[in-house]
């Protein structure tokens, strides 16, 4: 079955840097774009960055626009978010999804950063 697993969260401070990790199992990972998105406490999950199949084009929403990087290796089925410059509003649940199969979400990752 598809299974996504975020690692990598933790309580960090402001200015620090984290990489977030998804390992991807039951699907074709190398046929498929991947996702990163986040929900901050008490907002709706949103999506923060896209990376094509082949990792050669990516997209970033205006908000983590230069401070975040989302990369991929498909020999170890796994997607990255690289998160630069931690502010307290970064404070989220951090979550991968494939759009296969009728999409697929990962259980999440914490992230908090204290002031």
């Amino acid at each position: 079955q598809v299974q996504l697993v975020e690692s990598g969260g933790g309580l960090v401070r402001a200015g620090d840097s984290l990489r977030l990790s998804c390992v991807a199992s039951g699907f074709q990972f190398g046929a498929s774009t991947m996702d990163w998105h986040r929900q901050a406490p008490g907002k709706g999950r949103e999506l923060i960055a896209t990376i094509t199949p082949s990792g050669g084009s990516v997209v970033y929403v205006d908000q983590v626009e230069g401070r975040f990087t989302i990369s991929r290796d498909n020999a170890k089925n796994t997607v990255y978010l690289d998160i630069k410059r931690l502010k307290p509003e970064d404070t989220a649940i951090y979550y991968c999804k494939t759009p296969l199969h009728g999409g697929y979400w990962g259980q999440g990752t914490q992230v908090t950063v204290s002031s």
